[in-house]
């Protein structure tokens, strides 16, 4: 097997649309990609990732990194806390993690799902 590899993931034009997001609170955010690798039964994946503009209800289901390269964004947790997202900006999300996501700027992030 090969090694998958992305270079300069912020000038990557060829992405597949992936839809809107389905939990929308306000806007239509609407999401594509592309998959870098996807594992055995789906179990894991990472890839380059973007999202328009809009609000929603967000619950991360496995755990997820991102390294946001563009735009801006926040998500708000359940509990009140407060994340700011910004160009250069490394979050881990855990299993479960339950908030809303409002993004202010179109985003764009590589990302790894376990």
């Amino acid at each position: 097997m090969t090694t998958p590899i992305m270079k300069s993931p912020l000038t990557i034009t060829d992405l597949v649309d992936w839809g809107v997001i389905p939990t929308m609170i306000e806007g239509e955010s609407r999401t594509s990609g592309k998959l870098l690798y996807k594992g055995p039964e789906g179990r894991s994946e990472c890839g380059l990732w973007v999202c328009t503009p809009g609000k929603w209800h967000c619950h991360v289901t496995r755990d997820e990194f991102c390294h946001f390269l563009e735009g801006r964004c926040t998500y708000v947790h359940q509990s009140g806390e407060i994340i700011e997202i910004e160009p250069d900006t490394a979050a881990f999300f855990p299993q479960d993690w339950k908030g809303v996501c409002t993004v202010h700027e179109t985003i764009k992030k590589v990302y790894m799902i376990r």
